[in-house]
């Protein structure tokens, strides 16, 4: 019975497949099949017509020494231009690159943004008052660095106690008040080309010095100024004030001076590991140039053109690793720390310690922002401007500047030693550097290559290539007919007879 039924659902199929076979079959009969000399006559023509070089002449020829040696010639070439085509493949996937580097001169140059922070972060006044500052101020410095927030510190158990005491307290304001600040008392000097300017030219932000100032800031007017000759420039004259501002020598911060960083006025300010020194009692001249650079995306290069940062105009590393450190630490404390871009309620201490901190350590542990290649978080930019810098010092200043600053500034020569830092940043010459990287190999590099090739080794071309599909294409349209046209006599003598069916089914009835 198992069996009839399975017969049953089989015939449904098997009529269908026939009907199906015989549109086919009734399709394809139209037209005749070639009889065999016909066959013969179309590849004997196709031999002697086609524009891939020496096959006619393995047809033509009588003599059979002849056709073999064109045969053999042949042959190697297919095989020649096989490989050479399937090596041109291989390199071209392997996504090979080059690079080049120009140099354009130019009447006038973007001039780039400088941010300058103060060496010693806090004011005397403000540390002695809450020396526990240093320790409050490096745990919320872990946002932008991973470091670890070391419980051994001396004012780690005082730390603690203030902020259970102390809940609202806000490090942002403290810093803002209490940290370095700049007016005409610690700027004494700014000149750009020529004219003078002021605090108000400069732009405050936050980086791990604390409060910093940066000059030709994105918004600031001076953004749009260009400079028109070289070796002038910005030239400023600091007064770090050693006795008003201090910090902790036990984190390692034993110098006095100006700490600096010279970058695109679109980009975050990174003071750690770009950063360029002057110790006070020294005038620092510092020349630059402009060095653009273009990467190819992936699977040339390791850029990413479709990231976009939420908060910044331009995309730089620096900007995405902070969006990407905001988003986790908002998602898993709701809030933000002031260090990091965003909207959303600023992080207290108490949350620092307890949310904050942690939260950074699994971001480092679980590299959940990672940067450099085109699958991490933050892959290098496919462009980016930056302005490499020689620096010079000198003792700065000369004796009978001592005495004339001495007397105009109302102080003595050992404060001026003690104290002013001069900075000078100038453009060493009207040009910048483009380094761009570039495919070594292009499609249509790729075409032209395979295609010398195949007309080097068999003379052929697109043509010959559409030639020889066409012949495959006839030949085996000819197999399907004749296929097609045999399979019901082969069906028919594979057939058994059907007297024998029915007993069968008889017996499997039984």
């Amino acid at each position: 019975m198992l069996n009839l039924r399975m017969e049953q659902t089989e015939k449904p199929k098997a009529s269908a497949e026939k009907g199906l076979l015989e549109k086919i079959k009734l399709c394809l009969s139209k037209k005749p099949l070639p009889s065999p000399t016909d066959r013969k006559k179309f590849d004997h023509d196709f031999a002697i017509s086609t524009s891939f070089h020496g096959v006619h002449n393995i047809v033509r020829n009588q003599s059979k020494i002849r056709k073999l040696i064109w045969l053999v010639v042949v042959l190697g070439s297919v095989l020649l231009v096989v490989w050479q085509i399937y090596s041109r493949l291989v390199n071209y996937f392997t996504w090979p690159t080059t690079t080049s580097i120009e140099v354009q001169y130019v009447e006038k140059i973007d001039f780039p943004a400088v941010t300058f922070c103060n060496l010693n972060r806090f004011q005397t006044e403000a540390a002695a008052k809450f020396s526990f500052i240093f320790f409050l101020w490096n745990m919320v410095y872990k946002v932008l660095h991973f470091q670890e927030i070391r419980s051994n510190y001396t004012g780690f158990k005082e730390a603690i106690d203030f902020l259970a005491s102390h809940q609202n307290f806000s490090i942002t304001e403290f810093v803002k008040e209490n940290g370095f600040y700049l007016n005409n008392s610690t700027l004494l000097e700014c000149d750009f080309f020529g004219k003078p300017c002021g605090p108000q030219d400069f732009a405050h932000v936050f980086t791990e010095y604390g409060n910093c100032f940066t000059f030709n800031h994105g918004e600031n007017i001076q953004a749009k100024e260009k400079v028109s000759v070289s070796g002038r420039g910005l030239s400023l004259l600091f007064n770090v004030n050693q006795e008003e501002f201090t910090d902790d020598p036990a984190l390692g911060f034993v110098d006095a001076g100006i700490i600096f960083v010279i970058h695109s006025p679109k980009k975050v300010p990174q003071i750690d590991g770009l950063g360029l020194s002057s110790p006070v009692g020294m005038h620092a001249r510092v020349s630059i140039r402009q060095v653009k650079t273009v990467h190819q995306e992936y699977p040339w290069g390791e850029c990413n053109p479709n990231i976009k940062l939420k908060n910044f105009s331009t995309y730089s590393t620096s900007g995405c690793l902070k969006e990407c450190k905001a988003q986790h630490i908002q998602e898993q404390c709701g809030c933000l720390p002031f260090l990091l871009p965003g909207n959303g309620i600023e992080c207290d201490l108490q949350k620092f310690y307890n949310c904050v901190s942690p939260t950074l350590d699994l971001i480092e542990v679980k590299g959940l922002c990672t940067m450099g290649t085109h699958n991490s978080s933050c892959p290098v930019p496919c462009e980016e401007t930056e302005y490499p810098a020689t620096i010079s010092y000198s003792t700065f200043s000369s004796q009978k500047a001592l005495k004339y600053l001495s007397k105009k500034l109302n102080q003595s020569q050992e404060y001026i030693r003690e104290n002013l830092v001069n900075i000078e940043i100038n453009y060493s010459d009207l040009n910048y550097k483009i380094t761009q990287q570039q495919k070594a190999v292009s499609v249509s590099e790729l075409l032209a290559d395979v295609g010398g090739q195949l007309g080097l080794f068999c003379g052929a071309s697109m043509i010959t290539i559409i030639e020889i599909i066409e012949y495959i294409f006839t030949n085996f349209y000819w197999i399907c007919i004749l296929f097609l046209l045999k399979i019901p006599e082969m069906t028919q003598g594979s057939r058994p007879p059907q007297p024998h069916l029915g007993k069968r089914n008889r017996i499997e009835e039984c």
